[in-house]
């Protein structure tokens, strides 16, 4: 046990520690105008726990401070009774006051900093407090939620007296420990609650210490989770603060998780303070080992690319399959921390390259819910499975009914039973991530049944029709100003895919797991003769390619509406289906989002030769951007089509929508599917990576401006460093594993150690074509 009784003064080395700026992110001063935009660019996250970057210090007005926790679920609400994600109590609460004769009253901040760290995953603030006649104090803080152990939360201060000294008074609490959810006990170092219709369970314990020349002050109790303390401080003297929270979740109703949280406490407490920083930041260094990507040359994109990696490491929680990454993580309310298709699209690929284990807990979270998609699909008349198009815990669609337009007229909304790609992008994420890491275990045992319930669906869904082919009506692809319309695109191509994986799988399980196949298929009452038709069905379903031109109709009737220039509307501050409104919108080819360009991002092999640059070029000045998700999309097609320069603007429009002070859109929380979508520019963009069937393949072009990248990536089991210059040239170095093989710009290589390869080095080769 360490010596808790000794004075801290190790924190003045951990809260005044030189920050490199390349791993910087600041703020200073107060601006209300975007405060709540930089609490969410702020924010602190390890998968379990989430914190925004409110102000810990005599906060009064303003959005109310709260903890996020990974999978706290509960019905809020009557008119609309789905499942959202509940806030818990905050513990970073701090208060500096000055205490008289009289009273005691706050004192004045005059000035306030803001820095977080992105190496090290923790926030430093800073100010300066005055009274009303000579008290005068510099407050520094360090707040973290562990990533080495993602039940601890750690908050560090150091408060140093000015020339004059005085007494005040010091206290540490909590705050909305009864606002959204029932408590079941309220103690000075301990609390818990339930959720008021799951009856999930949520405890914390907590440790707080404060030391002052040299000892350790004698805390009072301030109400439930509240000390304070007194202190005649001398001139330049120091108190040093420490605490300690443990959170713990159970989803049982009826289960305590109260063991769990005084028992992590307990070893946080043993470990000490300092011994959590450390092993922290050791993990957060881990991390970056295996995530970070390096830009010479362009330190803007430098910077947006750490941001984005900064917070997808934070996002995920590898040791939790009963959690996913909701549409604004644990950043913010929007959206009440339902996962979208978002997930599996945008994020999963950070993941399955960068850190296998967290893309495997977040599929299977899809796993545990297969059942309820199994039962959407059924309710909705269709085999197989249908998963939700906003999920919480269980699966079960939490998409709601109605909204209020901009118009403040209700709305209906279809997204619940109409936007069914979702099937497809999820067994698309199965599949990849099955390639890239090679994990038996999950296609015997998770993915297979994944992929073979997706594709039972799609079989179901595509109806036959006189014209001899099968048809997909009524649906709303990702381009959702166009509702109810026939035979979309994205969705059937990904559909035929989806039956593509699925019986690649089945045929996978047969030959080398022949009794994990009998075990399966018998579950699924999935006859021989059922697979066998399914290649048939797959074959004739319509996807509105035009073979003479390799254009890709995005859905039935699309070229035959109402063609409106987008230039005209340059500097619209809203979006397009505002302007024209709704009608008049879905009357148009004007796009929300990549819709045709997302099936060019995700399939490039079905646009043969030219077909892809045709495509692109057609649909890009159709497309109205109304979704963040669509620019990172443009970016990654556009990069692997050579437009490297209308990449990178892309890449730095995707930045713009958490980095930028114009965007006041992020109050709600941090747009993790467009970070996701950064790194994808980056790595499967400007580096040219893809997947073969047996091997990776390099062919970058990188925009102006950069004059190298660098990056980690895994590959079954392997781990290597790729570098690329601008010259260019490639080299790969094998870190640890196995050799393989690597196609670099069109040849293969046999990697064990190091290769090498230019562009200039490539000779025509017909066997490398």
């Amino acid at each position: 046990m360490p010596d808790v009784t000794s004075a801290p003064t190790w924190i003045d080395a951990a809260v005044t520690a030189d920050l490199q700026e390349g791993w910087l992110l600041h703020d200073d001063g107060f601006d209300p105008l975007r405060e709540t935009s930089r609490q969410s660019r702020f924010a602190i996250s390890n998968g379990f726990l989430g914190i925004r970057a409110t102000r810990t210090l005599n906060r009064t007005g303003g959005p109310v401070p709260y903890t996020s926790v990974a999978g706290l679920f509960d019905v809020a609400g009557l008119q609309q009774p789905i499942a959202q994600l509940m806030p818990a109590a905050d513990w970073l609460q701090l208060g500096v006051a000055a205490d008289s004769t009289d009273a005691v009253s706050p004192l004045e901040l005059t000035a306030l900093s803001r820095h977080l760290d992105l190496h090290r995953g923790a926030l430093h603030t800073g100010c300066h407090m005055s009274g009303r006649q000579t008290a005068a104090f510099n407050l520094q803080t360090i707040r973290l939620v562990s990533i080495a152990d993602r039940q601890t939360g750690l908050q560090l201060m150091r408060l140093e007296a000015g020339a004059s000294g005085g007494k005040i008074r010091v206290t540490a609490s909590f705050t909305g420990l009864d606002s959204s959810l029932v408590p079941c006990h309220l103690g000075q170092n301990f609390a818990a609650w339930r959720t008021r219709v799951s009856g999930k369970g949520l405890a914390v314990a907590a440790w707080v210490s404060l030391h002052a020349g040299g000892d350790e002050l004698t805390a009072q109790a301030a109400g439930p989770l509240g000390w304070a303390w007194d202190w005649e401080a001398p001139p330049g003297a120091v108190a040093y603060l420490q605490r300690l929270v443990c959170f713990a979740r159970t989803d049982q109703a009826g289960a305590d998780p109260a063991r769990a949280a005084r028992a992590s406490l307990a070893a946080a407490r043993s470990a000490g303070c300092r011994a959590v920083l450390a092993s922290h930041a050791a993990a957060w260094a881990d991390r970056w080992r295996n995530s970070d990507v390096t830009i010479d040359g362009d330190a803007a994109s430098q910077h947006a690319l750490r941001f984005a990696i900064y917070h997808l490491n934070g996002a995920a929680n590898p040791d939790d399959e009963r959690v996913s990454v909701g549409a604004r993580a644990l950043t913010g309310e929007d959206y009440h921390g339902h996962v979208f298709w978002d997930t599996e699209i945008f994020l999963l690929p950070f993941y399955t390259f960068t850190w296998p284990r967290a893309a495997r807990a977040m599929l299977m979270y899809r796993f545990h819910t297969l059942d309820a998609a199994r039962a959407k699909a059924a309710r909705l008349g269709w085999r197989g499975a249908l998963y939700a198009w906003e999920s919480a815990d269980t699966g079960a669609d939490t998409t709601p009914d109605h909204a209020i337009g901009p118009d403040r007229r209700v709305v209906e909304i279809r997204c619940g039973t109409q936007e069914q790609h979702i099937a497809a992008d999820i067994a698309y994420a199965v599949w990849q991530y099955w390639q890239v890491s090679a994990d038996e275990d999950f296609l015997r045992h998770a993915g297979c049944e994944m992929l073979l319930e997706t594709a039972r669906f799609w079989i179901s869904r595509a109806v036959p029709e006189a014209d001899g082919g099968r048809h997909i009506r009524g649906v709303i692809g990702p381009d959702e100003y166009h509702e109810n319309i026939d035979d979309n695109a994205f969705t059937n191509a990904m559909a035929r895919h989806n039956i593509a994986c699925a019986l690649a799988a089945s045929d996978l399980l047969r030959a080398r797991w022949p009794g994990e196949w009998s075990r399966l298929s018998t579950k699924l009452a999935m006859a021989d003769a059922e697979l066998a038709g399914w290649p048939a069905v797959a074959a004739r379903i319509v996807t509105g390619l035009d073979p003479a031109t390799g254009l890709y109709e995005q859905f039935a009737g699309y070229f035959g509406l109402e063609q409106i220039d987008l230039a005209q509307f340059n500097g619209r501050s809203v979006p397009m289906d505002v302007v024209l409104g709704p009608a008049r919108t879905q009357a148009s080819q004007i796009v929300k989002q990549a819709d045709v360009v997302g099936l060019l991002m995700l399939l490039p092999d079905s646009f043969a030769g030219r077909s892809g640059a045709v495509n692109f070029a057609f649909y890009e000045p159709r497309c109205s951007h109304g979704s963040s998700l669509s620019r990172a999309m443009h970016g990654l097609v556009a990069a692997r089509l050579g437009l490297s320069q209308q990449a990178l603007a892309f890449f730095r429009q995707t930045a713009a929508i958490d980095m930028a002070d114009s965007h006041a859109a992020i109050d709600g929380g941090i747009h993790i599917a467009s970070l996701g979508g950064i790194w994808q520019i980056a790595v499967l963009g400007f580096a040219g990576l893809s997947l073969r069937d047996d091997h990776l393949a390099f062919d970058p072009i990188l925009p102006d401006g950069w004059a190298g990248m660098d990056f980690p990536i895994q590959w079954r089991g392997r781990h290597l460093r790729v570098k690329i210059e601008s010259t260019p040239t490639v080299s790969i170095t094998l870190l640890e594993g196995d050799p393989m093989a690597v196609r670099i710009f069109g040849r293969l290589h046999q990697l064990s150690s190091v290769v090498t390869c230019g562009e200039a080095d490539v000779v025509a080769d017909p066997a490398n074509s």
